[in-house]
């Protein structure tokens, strides 16, 4: 198994290299990872609908050793960041991060969210600091009230859609 600081290493510069070769290839990549994890989840979060998310997320912020808390809601499942264990290993080596780093979240996870009829929004806060915030909403009005509320640094996973 690789240790995850050596695949996240990897993974950074794998995204450099796609988008070296254009942006397209990046976008693809992210969407067939999204396409693997709709294997994995569109059904548990289609019948499980926010309660499962919030299930899935717990096990994750566990098994990745993240520092963050969970918020479910009738309306939305929260995950709040506060230290992004994938992008702060990025930081803390000699290959500079990507740019786009935080986008590969968005990138697999929007077509899962879309498979299962639910309404992802992220807000990165930053792409230099490893902290975000991650909702997911059963209601689409209500995901777009709260994307047009969100201090939203930088969208570019939006050219995805």
């Amino acid at each position: 198994m690789i240790p995850s600081d050596h695949f996240v290493r990897f993974y950074n510069e794998v995204f450099k290299a796609l988008e070296d070769h254009g942006h397209e290839h990046l976008v693809r990549y992210w969407r067939e990872l999204g396409e693997l994890q709709k294997k994995e989840l569109a059904d548990r979060f289609r019948e499980g609908g926010l309660q499962a998310c919030y299930d899935y997320w717990a096990r994750i912020l566990k098994e990745e050793n993240c520092e963050g808390d969970l918020t479910l809601t009738a309306d939305y499942m929260e995950l709040r960041m506060d230290r992004c264990p994938s992008l702060s290993k990025v930081l803390d080596n000699d290959a500079a991060p990507f740019a786009s780093y935080c986008d590969h979240c968005m990138g697999w996870c929007e077509p899962v969210m879309e498979a299962s009829g639910l309404y992802a929004v992220m807000d990165m806060e930053s792409r230099i600091e490893p902290h975000c915030r991650f909702r997911v909403y059963s209601d689409p009005a209500k995901a777009a009230a709260f994307e047009k509320e969100a201090k939203l640094v930088s969208k570019p996973y939006m050219e995805f859609r």
